[in-house]
């Protein structure tokens, strides 16, 4: 299920965004203070539409990986994650999958990224491959957009096969 959220950080850029648009507005001598506002209002609305459509489109393309997977048991149980960090904008995370089956196995595990309040900001997908029974594996999972502030991760779906 897809749920667009507005993050900190789209709020943030839109907030900025609107500002230098109304500013730059300032110096158009045609313009009314009613159509200067109205457009910095149309350009805002247009970033959030635009960060929620990518946000939509991350989520998609990680459902539709999962989707792939077929006689995939679920083993949420079985992955832990690290604390998130952001580097150069990308937030990233370890991804520890346990093998508790009995043979060895792949794990592919999506990944949510959500800030403090919880608004979904991007989604990505890992696998931890051949992991031994009994034994753990560790793979990267990393943003697919730059994001900024606080960014919590969050297994959503992982699937052992």
């Amino acid at each position: 299920m897809t749920r667009p959220h507005r993050g900190r950080a789209m709020c943030a850029a839109v907030v900025l965004s609107a500002t230098a648009l109304a500013a730059s507005a300032c110096s158009d001598n045609e313009s009314t203070p009613a159509e200067k506002a109205s457009k910095a209002a149309s350009a805002a609305s247009s970033l959030v539409s635009e960060g929620a459509e990518a946000v939509a489109s991350a989520t998609a393309a990680a459902q539709s990986q999962l989707a792939k997977i077929k006689n995939g048991v679920n083993a949420k149980d079985d992955v832990k994650l690290d604390p998130v960090t952001v580097e150069g904008g990308k937030a990233t995370t370890t991804v520890t999958a346990t093998n508790s089956g009995d043979k060895q196995a792949t794990y592919t595990v999506e990944v949510t990224f959500r800030d403090t309040s919880g608004n979904l900001l991007d989604a990505a997908v890992v696998n931890v491959a051949d992991v031994a029974p009994q034994k753990s594996g560790e793979a990267t999972v990393r943003s697919n957009r730059d994001l900024t502030g606080t960014v919590k991760a969050q297994v959503e779906r992982a699937l052992r096969h």
